[in-house]
C-alpha cells in the first residue's frame, strides 16, 4: 500500500530534525502506521533503525550490534559481544556524519519488558552521550499505557528529555479521500466505516471485491486478519479485559449515559469510572458534550461513545454473533449486516465524516468560518448532527447529515426541520448558519433557496454546492 497523508507529522519531524539535538516520542495503537511514517521520514537521511522484538536482552544487543555494523560500515562490530547498551550507543554517537544522525528504537516496549531498567539506561545514554552530538532520537511504541507510563509520565526517568511527541491517530476521511479520489464518495464512506482510517486494515480490503466480500473474508471469517483484532488491542493494554469488553458492548448497544451503562452492567456508576478513563486514555472511547457547552470539563451532559470506528463496527456486527461465526453460520451474520449496516452504522459514521469535511473546508477557506469547536448538539428534545462554534465572530454552524440508503436527494423539509430544531436553543448572542450534508445531492428547490440565502450551506459529498 502506498504511503498516505501524515503531512503534518512529517512536517513536524522535519522541524525537529533541524534542531539537531531532538528527542521525539511516537506512539499509537497497533497497525496505525507508525513504522511507515518513520521509514518515510528517514529514507533520505543517515539513520539507524532498530526494531525491538520479544527476545532476551543479549540477543537484542547482538542484533543492534549487527545493525550498527551496517550503519557504520565497520564489519568487525558483527563479531563483538556487547553487554552494555551505553557502549553501543557511544559507538553510534562517535560515528562521523556530515548530517544529523537519527537513532530509531521501534517497539520500545519490548526493550523495557526485557529489562525494566532500560528507560534509566537510555536516560543516561541521552544525557551523557547522545544529546552532546548532532543526533535525533526517535522512540516509538505500540502499547499506549506502557509508553505513557514509562516514557511520557512525570515518574519516568525520561521525563523532560523529549522535545516533541506525536500520538499517531487513524487517517482522517479527507486524507484518505485525497488519495483515493477515483473511488465513489459513498463507497469510500462505507470502507471508512469499517476500517476507520487504519492504514494496515485498508491493505486487506481488495478493491476488486465488494465491501461485503472483504468484510466476510477479513472480519467475519474466524481465520480472518481482523476477526480477533480487538482482543489483541485490549489484551496487551489492560488487565481484566472482560470488563472492558462488557463496557464497549453496552455502549455499542446505544447506552451512552453513565447511568445507562451502569444499569446495563448492573454495577454502581463509580465502579466504572477507572475503566472508562482507561478506555479514553487508549483513545478507544470518548466522552462527548454538546459543542455549545462553555465549560466542557464541568458539563453534566457528557455521553460516552466508541471513538475507534473499527471497534464500533466490530462490537455491533461481530461480537454479538461470535457463536454463529464460530459455528460457521456466516450467512446468518451477513444477512444481519446487510440489513443494518447503512442505517445503524454508516449513517452515524457519516456524521464523523461530515465534521471532518467541514473542518477541512474551513481550513482551506472554502467556507468563511473559524471553528473553535466542532461536535454535535443534544438536549432532552432534539439532536443536531453537526454543530460548530466560531467564538471569534460569534457564529454557530448547525447542520444535518443525511446518508439515504435509496440515494434520494435532500429536500426543503430537512432544512425546515433543522430551523425548527434551532429555535429556543441556547444559541443566544450567536448568528446561526445552517448546513446540510448529503451523499446523494439536493433537490432543485433546495438549491434555489440556498442560492439566495447566504446563511444556508449545502455540501454534496466533499464539495460545497455552488
Amino acid at each position: 500500500m502506498e504511503f498516505i497523508g501524515r503531512t503534518k507529522e512529517l512536517k513536524d519531524l522535519e522541524l525537529e530534525y533541524k534542531n539537531k539535538h531532538s528527542f521525539v516520542v511516537i506512539y499509537g495503537r497497533r497497525r496505525i502506521g507508525k513504522t511507515e511514517l518513520i521509514k518515510q521520514f528517514i529514507k533520505d537521511k543517515p539513520a539507524l533503525y532498530f526494531l525491538a522484538t520479544e527476545e532476551a536482552e543479549p540477543q537484542s544487543m547482538k542484533r543492534f550490534s549487527a545493525t550498527l555494523s551496517e550503519f557504520t560500515k565497520q564489519e568487525y562490530l558483527k563479531n563483538v559481544t556487547f553487554n552494555d547498551w551505553i557502549e553501543l550507543f557511544k559507538v553510534f554517537a562517535d560515528t562521523a556524519s556530515k548530517q544529523t544522525k537519527i537513532l530509531v528504537l521501534d517497539e520500545f516496549q519490548y526493550l523495557v519488558n526485557t529489562n525494566s531498567a532500560f528507560t534509566s539506561i537510555f536516560q543516561k545514554a541521552w544525557d551523557e552521550i547522545l544529546s552532546k552530538k548532532n543526533i535525533m532520537v526517535i522512540i516509538c511504541g505500540s502499547y499506549i499505557n506502557m509508553m505513557t507510563r514509562q516514557v511520557l509520565s512525570e515518574k519516568s526517568p525520561l521525563y523532560g528529555r523529549r522535545t516533541a511527541q506525536i500520538r499517531l491517530a487513524p487517517l482522517s476521511f479527507c486524507e484518505i479521500q485525497k488519495h483515493y479520489s477515483n473511488i465513489p464518495f459513498n463507497e469510500l464512506v462505507e470502507l471508512y466505516a469499517v476500517t476507520g482510517g487504519v492504514p494496515k486494515y485498508m491493505e486487506f480490503f481488495d478493491n476488486d471485491n465488494t465491501l461485503m466480500d472483504n468484510i466476510a473474508r477479513t472480519v467475519l471469517n474466524t481465520n480472518g486478519f481482523l476477526y480477533d483484532e480487538p482482543a489483541f488491542l485490549l489484551n496487551n493494554e489492560v488487565k481484566e479485559p472482560v470488563n472492558y469488553y462488557s463496557i464497549m458492548k453496552v455502549i455499542a448497544d446505544e447506552n451512552h449515559k453513565l447511568s445507562e451503562i451502569a444499569s446495563a452492567m448492573q454495577v454502581e456508576s463509580n465502579r466504572l469510572t477507572p475503566y472508562l478513563e482507561t478506555l479514553q486514555g487508549l483513545y478507544l472511547l470518548e466522552k462527548k458534550v454538546p459543542a455549545t457547552e462553555r465549560n466542557p470539563l464541568k458539563s453534566r451532559k457528557g455521553l460516552y461513545f466508541i471513538r475507534d470506528i473499527f471497534m464500533r463496527f466490530w462490537f455491533k456486527f461481530v461480537f454479538p454473533y461470535k457463536g454463529e461465526l464460530e459455528l460457521d453460520n456466516l450467512n446468518f451474520v451477513t444477512e444481519k449486516l446487510n440489513e443494518h449496516f447503512i442505517d445503524n452504522h454508516v449513517a452515524f459514521v457519516y456524521e464523523d465524516v461530515c465534521r471532518n469535511i467541514f473542518a477541512e473546508l474551513c481550513k482551506n477557506k472554502q467556507i468563511d468560518f473559524v471553528p473553535s469547536r466542532i461536535g454535535s448538539y443534544w438536549d432532552r428534545d432534539d439532536e443536531i448532527d453537526v454543530v460548530a462554534v466560531d467564538e471569534t465572530n460569534k457564529r454557530i454552524f448547525a447542520a444535518e447529515c443525511k446518508y439515504y440508503k435509496d440515494n434520494k436527494p435532500i429536500d426543503i423539509n430537512v432544512y425546515a426541520k433543522l430551523q425548527e430544531k434551532c429555535k429556543n436553543k441556547d444559541f443566544a448572542g450567536y448568528d446561526i448558519i445552517y448546513g446540510l450534508f448529503s451523499k446523494s445531492g439536493f433537490t432543485n428547490r433546495l438549491k434555489e433557496i440556498a442560492a439566495e440565502n447566504h446563511k444556508l450551506i449545502l455540501i454534496n459529498g466533499i464539495e460545497q454546492e455552488k
